[in-house]
């Protein structure tokens, strides 16, 4: 089969095709597609646009759509608030949109959430005429789906990934070069702090299990206290460098996985460039649709589902926030609710947050009430494992008194006596001669 013929044309002339009070949605994180943001961006500077929606998860570097100076012409209204855009979103010149990361591409699908273009990056065609969305499926492909124009920045940077990355070219509109290198994120070593939470999460971690943990210094870890675990499988919403050396050395290798056996299964990637290089033209990894990894029912085949999340904050009672410090958005929902339940359905499974119990400046992250205008992210019924670098709690079918009693254990020794003592108050004299 011969590849469908195509033409570049220029990226200028491509973003033409985006009119004003049109919704455009942006291929994410690593895979913004740079070249068409910028042209979109001159284009609005040229004064041809007003109104123009931009929906996305986060993205890595710049955002300019998101800047005081596009207001009227750009409206931000993305799936979660990313380091680029927090000021924005927290000044009010950008927007966010809270919702279920499994639940993103359902925006589209269902018409809840308009879609007249998509800009996606792509590697290059193959001998069979398709492309592939490289790091990062998300929604994009509903998004397609209901789009008049998609519009792809083919880049030689772009691993070609399988799983329902791979798109034919009959699918895509316009064709843009781009030759930029994919965005990088670089760790720092994990502090003793750090390595404290990694070693009480790894200690729950069972052989046979099945991962979820997402980007940074914890889930870095965590994964590398697992060396002298077996069989480990992966299904997430994201992974990036701390997974590599457990494939190298056979500890993460899915075989007591139920379904995609021997894969890793993911939705968007952010990491180094060994990370790219992992996953490009390597059939082990599925890069799927977000309505596929992260739905909690198909999460839950998979026996032992461990899933480990963050947090900014949590109550005494294990109300989770996430996604704001008191009324200023930070983050967003991301899929820690999709995880969460999903490991508390799936055999033996573990649904963990875990988090240090101190801010950097010391103030303490477990509090007798969550700061004014904090939201919720992970419900006090939802929670089960709270792990600091104290250790660890298991706070199902725990009573309120009993959890509180819990997770003041494993608060910062510092603000024990404060929490305590915040807990006498709100619960009575009972509270003091609980177990």
């Amino acid at each position: 089969m011969n590849p469908q013929p195509f033409k570049f044309v220029s990226a200028d002339e491509a973003v033409q095709r985006v009119k004003s009070g049109d919704h455009v949605h942006l291929s994410s994180v690593a895979n913004a597609p740079k070249v068409l943001i910028d042209a979109l961006c001159r284009r609005g500077d040229a004064g041809f646009l007003r109104n123009v929606y931009i929906h996305h998860l986060h993205t890595e570097g710049s955002a300019p759509y998101a800047e005081a100076k596009y207001e009227g012409i750009f409206q931000h209204n993305a799936f979660f608030v990313g380091s680029n855009v927090r000021k924005s979103v927290q000044a009010g010149y950008a927007d966010y949109i809270p919702v279920f990361l499994s639940e993103t591409q359902k925006l589209y699908r269902s018409g809840t959430l308009p879609c007249d273009v998509v800009m996606i990056q792509v590697s290059p065609p193959d001998r069979h005429g398709y492309v592939s969305l490289g790091t990062s499926v998300d929604a994009t492909l509903a998004a397609m789906e209901k789009a008049q124009h998609v519009i792809a920045a083919v880049n030689k940077y772009v691993p070609r990934s399988f799983g329902d990355a791979m798109i034919p070219l009959s699918r895509i509109h316009l064709f843009v070069e781009a030759d930029n290198p994919l965005e990088q994120a670089h760790f720092t070593p994990p502090t003793p702090q750090e390595c404290a939470i990694g070693r009480h999460c790894a200690a729950l971690i069972e052989d046979g299990a099945t991962l979820q943990m997402g980007i940074g210094s914890i889930p870095n870890a965590v994964l590398a206290q697992l060396g002298g675990h077996k069989n480990l499988g992966i299904h997430t919403e994201m992974f990036a460098d701390g997974v590599l050396n457990l494939v190298k050395t056979g500890v993460v290798n899915g075989t007591a996985k139920n379904i995609d056996r021997e894969k890793l299964v993911s939705t968007f990637l952010m990491g180094s460039q060994e990370v790219y290089d992992f996953i490009d033209d390597n059939p082990m990894v599925a890069m799927m649709d977000v309505a596929y990894t992260n739905d909690p029912y198909i999460i839950a085949k998979n026996p032992k589902v461990t899933a480990i999340n963050s947090a900014l904050q949590i109550d005494v009672t294990g109300q989770v926030c996430a996604d704001s410090l008191g009324t200023a958005f930070y983050s967003g929902v991301g899929g820690q609710v999709d995880f969460i339940y999903g490991a508390s359905l799936s055999q033996g499974g573990k649904a963990i947050i875990a988090m240090p119990s101190v801010t950097p400046k010391g103030v303490s992250k477990i509090a007798p009430v969550l700061a004014l205008g904090a939201g919720v992210v992970t419900t006090r019924s939802h929670i089960h494992w709270l792990v600091t670098e104290y250790g660890s709690v298991n706070l199902y079918g725990k009573s309120l008194q009993e959890r509180t009693k819990l997770i003041i254990s494993i608060a910062h020794p510092n603000h024990r006596e404060t929490l305590d003592k915040a807990a006498f108050e709100r619960f009575g004299p009972h509270y003091r001669f609980m177990g």
